[in-house]
Parts: structure tokens; sequence; C-alpha cells
């Protein structure tokens, strides 16, 4: 436990990213399994503790520490894990308190009811360093700069291998994966994920502005539209499905109605969507649905996922990945076509001979709320992991702006939990400002300073861990805010949020009397239809 501890606390204050490969590639060689296997499972946050929820630790802390004085502390650190750890009164004691996987495998089998003590005998046994590394795996939340993807990449070159042949395997292999290691280090032959209902390594795309495109020939690419949705991949067999995000979580459970009503054999990589009437609903419908394990009637009728489909990776067991993209889409209009289910649509070529006539097409998608804009690929570009340049680009509309006054100030989680970094701002609604949205990131760490001392110096109120910064006619700070589209909120005073905000600049120089009104927002809510007007047919020619 003292070694994963002594990592983890490693790669939270180191900031450079070939050093935290190093690091955790260092750590993967250096321990055995099945301490590793669970270490790499932590980081890629492929554990869950249910019984361990943060009321549980809540209590534990509250009969060691006054609750007052917790409760201020916990506010100035702004992380529970953290702050338990600092306040817990316990000396370290000799005695190792269990190897990590022995502590992985009694969170597992502990009963419920006697948990709290075990983990309170935990935390007695560990230094500060130990307690903080104990709590975050327990909880989930390690927020130390290492994405699954990296530590993927880092185990990855324990075996010399890329990156992607990790990726290939890792849906087909479970905690502390044994026979990855084994592969790895040449012990064992390579996990076997061909007959596996499992995520493929996705090919990604390249941002591509006009001048770029001006160097591409039209006759090389093909063009779809870009959809508001979430990237998915769907993995079938005859009576089986599952469904995974961009990211490699399985999200079956929250879109069973989708997985239900897939009729394949095969791996497809599309865009998960909401349709009603033959029609794209904008995101806020599939919003509805995500990061949810239980799914009532009432959202599956009244929110119905579909599958976009754009690519077709594996059929009948056979690999498609190095066919040319226009092989691999005529294999997927004849699946699409064979499946029969208007859960499974074929997503439509954009016809264009030039690329003026594409970029006339991409702005008059601009009022439809369901089109970030338009996707160009190579005629003859295989599937490749990651993001090639030069196959795939994704040409999306400029971002709406408008100028929003700091209402709202809260510290952030990690590194950022001494900084006031997640602003709440709004508009003019009458001589009132009204809040539209949230952002926390599209700033410079230089201006998060600067936004934090501003923040210290205006507060004039305290509402728990937030704080009312001074906003008015006649003083507050103008933040031109970023965003990808609006959509009706009952949240919102205002009645409106926004899609993706960021802070886009900072306007120290613009008075917060001269910030945007709500009418302009309303105007451009109102510019775009409430359902999407592309239709996407359930059997779709290709053309």
């Amino acid at each position: 436990m003292r070694a994963f501890a002594e990592l983890i606390d490693r790669l939270a204050f180191e900031p450079r990213r070939n050093a935290k490969l190093a690091l955790m590639t260092d750590y993967f060689r250096a321990t055995p399994d099945p301490d590793r296997g669970y270490a790499l499972a932590a980081l890629c946050g492929a554990l869950d503790f249910p019984a361990a929820k943060p009321a549980l630790l809540k209590a534990l802390i509250a009969e060691r520490a006054d609750p007052v004085l917790f409760a201020l502390a916990y506010d100035y650190v702004g992380d529970l894990s953290e702050t338990i750890a600092l306040m817990w009164p316990a000396q370290p004691a000799e005695a190792e308190t269990g190897r990590l996987g022995a502590i992985v495998a009694a969170l597992g089998e502990t009963h419920r009811a006697a948990l709290p003590a075990r983990i309170a005998a935990w935390l007695d046994a560990l230094d500060e360093q130990g307690r903080w590394a104990l709590l975050k795996l327990m909880t989930g939340g390690l927020r130390i700069g290492v994405s699954a993807a990296l530590a993927r990449q880092a185990v990855a070159a324990l075996g010399g291998v890329a990156a992607a042949e990790v990726e290939e395997v890792w849906h087909a292999i479970a905690p502390p994966y044994p026979a990855l290691f084994a592969w790895l280090e040449g012990r064992g032959p390579r996990p076997d994920a061909a007959d596996a209902l499992t995520f493929r390594a996705p090919m990604l795309a390249h941002p591509l502005d006009e001048a770029e495109l001006a160097a591409l020939d039209p006759a090389d690419f093909i063009a779809e539209w870009k959809w508001d949705g979430i990237r998915v991949q769907a993995a079938a067999r005859p009576g089986e499905t599952r469904l995974f995000s961009r990211s490699g979580d399985e999200i079956t459970a929250a879109f069973p109605d989708l997985a239900a009503g897939l009729g394949f054999d095969g791996v497809i990589d599309g865009e998960l969507v909401v349709i009603h009437d033959e029609t794209v609903a904008p995101f806020s419908a599939v919003q509805q649905r995500l990061n949810r394990k239980q799914v009532g009637a009432r959202l599956l009728a009244a929110f119905p996922a579909h599958l976009i489909a754009y690519d077709l990776l594996f059929a009948g067991g056979e690999d498609l990945r190095a066919l040319p993209l226009l092989a691999r889409r005529a294999r997927l209009e004849a699946l699409v076509t064979a499946a029969g289910t208007a859960r499974l649509r074929l997503s439509p070529l954009i016809p264009f001979a030039d690329w003026p006539e594409l970029a006339a097409r991409r702005a008059d998608s601009a009022a439809d709320p369901a089109i970030e804009g338009v996707m160009l690929k190579r005629r003859d570009s295989p599937y490749l992991a990651g993001r090639p340049w030069g196959p795939w680009f994704k040409w999306k509309r400029a971002p709406d702006l408008v100028d929003c006054v700091l209402m709202y100030a809260q510290r952030g989680h990690g590194k950022r939990s001494s900084f006031y970094s997640d602003f709440t701002f709004g508009v003019w609604d009458g001589e009132r400002l009204v809040p539209v949205g949230k952002a926390y990131f599209g700033f410079t760490d230089a201006e998060l300073a600067e936004l934090d001392q501003f923040v210290r110096r205006n507060t004039i109120n305290r509402f728990g861990p937030v704080r009312e910064v001074a906003h008015g006619a006649g003083g507050g700070l103008v933040l031109e805010i970023a965003y990808e589209g609006l959509q009706v909120s009952t949240r919102h005073r205002s009645g409106i949020a926004m899609r993706f905000p960021r802070i886009h600049r900072i306007r120290w120089d613009k008075p917060a009397a001269e910030a945007d009104r709500i009418e302009t927002l309303r105007e451009r809510l109102g510019a775009a239809p409430p359902p999407s007007r592309r239709t996407v047919p359930a059997r779709d020619d290709g053309g």
C-alpha cells in the first residue's frame, strides 16, 4: 500500500507527461501481481467500492474531529480525501497495513456493517500520505493528472508495445490483469479479444480550418454531418449487445432500448442521438439519459435512443479496419439494411463538388441545434487507432460568443483546490443579472491566478463553499464566454442554459453595464428550431 501511496503522491506533483509515464512504468516493473494490476485499475477508474461512500468516511472523521472544524477545513481544502487524511488523529503504526491487493480484496469481501471499523483500522495504521491514497482508492477520485489512456500507455511501455495494442485487448480482460502483464513480460500469449464483445481503440479526427482546407483535394474526401450526440461503439452478436462511450466506458445500462433494438453481428462506430418523429433532437435530449444505471419507462418513451452509424470495424468476426473507408461503408450499408431496425440509421453523405459548395452547406446547418459542423474523411483511409493527421478532419462551426458578468465562484478540486476556478456568470435581464452558465476552463494558469485574486478581493457574500462576487451596473468583471449551443433550462433563473461554455477572454476593459442582455440569448435560442430539421433515413442509399 505504501508503494502505491508514494506513486500517486509523486504523480500528483509531477507536471511533465513523460515523467508521469516513466513513474508509472517503473512502478509496474517493480511491483508484483496482483498489486500492480489493482494500481492500474485504480488509475484507469476500473475499481468500484459501492459500500465505501463519502457519507461513511464523513461519519468516521466526525467521531474523531470537531464537526465545525472539519466543515471549515473541508471548505478550505476542497477535497474530502485530503481533508480527512490531514485531520485524522492517528499516529502511524509500526505494522504494515497490508499490500494493495489484500486491501482491495478486503474492500470487496467485508460485510457492510463491519466495513467502518476496518477502514478506521487502516487509517489508524497509515501515515498522512497513505491515508490520502487509501481514501482516494476507495472513492475513485484520484485527480492526479493521469488519464486512463496515459496509464495504459505506461503499462504498454513495460512490454515495449504500442499503446493501441493494449487498448485493443483492454475490455476483454479484468483487474488485476494477470494475462496482460504475463503477455507484456513475455511469459504468456497476447490476451485474445477476437471473440469478445469489446471496445476497440477509436479513430479520431483533427480540427480543420479554412487555410488547411484549401490544400486538400475535394475529390479525395467524403463528407458527413457532425452530429451533436455522443460517440459510441456498438459491439453486437445475436442475442447480446454492448455499448461503449468514446473513452471505452460501458454505457449499455443507460441505453437498454438501443441495445435491445440492434440486430447485427459486428462492431459499429457511430453517434448516439435521440430521434423524435424522424428528426434528430438536440444534445439536451441525449443528456437526459446519460450517467444512469437504470432508466425508467418514462425516459425511454420520452427520449428514444438511436444510433447513426458511420463506420464498421468488424462484421461476422472479420476485422475490416484495414480496408479503405468506401469498402467499409459498402459493408456498413448492407449491414444496416439487413438489420431492418429504425434504431440503426446510416449516416447520410453530404453531396458536394468543391469546397465552396460544402462551405455553403455547412453554413446552412447553423440553424440546426443537432449539428456541430461537418466531418471530412478520405475515401481510401483505413480505420487507425488514435488521431493520425490526414485521413479524418472535423470542420466545426465557430462557437458563439457572449459577454457575461461574473456572479459567483467556487474552489476547484485536486490541484485547483486552493483556487477559485469554477465561475458562474450571468447576463442582464432588465436591471438585474440572471445566471446562464458555469465555466471552469478556457483560461491560462496566469489568468486563473488573476481571477482567484479578483474573487478574493471582491467577495460580498458566502453560501457554504460558494462566494458571491460583487456584480452590478456599478462594477463587476466581464467574461467573454464561448459556447456551442443554447437550450431551454428550468434550473436557471434565466430559463436558458449553455452547451459547453468556456471562458474565451477576460474583459478587464469592459464595464459590467455593457455586458449582453437576456434578449440576445433568447433571440439566438428562438432562431434555432427545438428539434433538428435534418432527417436520418432508417435505410439510406448512401448518397
